[in-house]
């Protein structure tokens, strides 16, 4: 998986998301799922798939509340 080299920055932003009940349910769900793919390579695409999504919805989240606090 690729770095950006701001793992510590975004872990510290992100904060607010892994706090967040609802979230942390339906992740625990999706890999309870994905646990149930029997091809050992697929899982594992489909999980790096899904992190770089919520990656990039927390940064998208993360860029929103920024331009709110300018306000």
């Amino acid at each position: 998986m690729q770095k950006d080299g701001n793992d510590g920055q975004n872990t510290k932003e992100s904060k607010w998301k892994n706090q967040d009940a609802i979230y942390l349910f339906e992740l625990q769900k999706f890999l309870d799922i994905v646990e149930n793919v029997n091809d050992e390579e697929l899982r594992k695409e489909i999980i790096a798939q899904m992190l770089k999504c919520d990656k990039r919805v927390t940064q998208l989240a993360e860029t929103i509340f920024q331009e709110l606090k300018k306000q």
